[in-house]
């Protein structure tokens, strides 16, 4: 098993920038890919980023490409999400998730991911 934890949640204003964490504890050898995803208020979640791990390639969805860039610390277990430039639209609850084993892509499916962490409020302002 393979446990997250959020953080770095906040209420910033329109145009301000915020850097999520995430990090790993349990069996993260297993780790093959790590992701970030998003629910406002009554819809579902939404996939924003993710990282292979093993090769640190991305993938990076086109309603927050060129603002949102993902990243991993591989000796510290942690994956990152800076986010610039933030809309109001980017307000939700952001969720880091885990998936186990073997993975040829970086999945943009919760369901694919075997653990998740609370959740980090993020919060923008008009």
């Amino acid at each position: 098993q393979v446990y997250v934890v959020e953080s770095g949640g906040d209420l910033v204003q329109t145009g301000g920038s915020l850097r999520l964490s995430c990090a790993a504890s349990g069996r993260t050898f297993s780790i093959s890919a790590m992701s970030w995803f998003r629910q406002a208020p009554g819809v579902e979640k939404e996939f924003v980023a993710g990282i292979r791990w093993s090769t640190g390639y991305v993938d990076i969805a086109d309603s927050v490409e060129g603002r949102f860039t993902p990243s991993r610390d591989k000796a510290s277990n942690t994956m990152y999400l800076q986010m610039n430039k933030l809309k109001p639209e980017d307000t939700a609850v952001y969720f880091c998730t885990a998936r186990l084993g073997r993975s040829p892509n970086v999945p943009r499916v919760f369901a694919s991911y075997d653990s998740w962490g609370q959740g980090t409020q993020v919060t923008v302002s008009s």
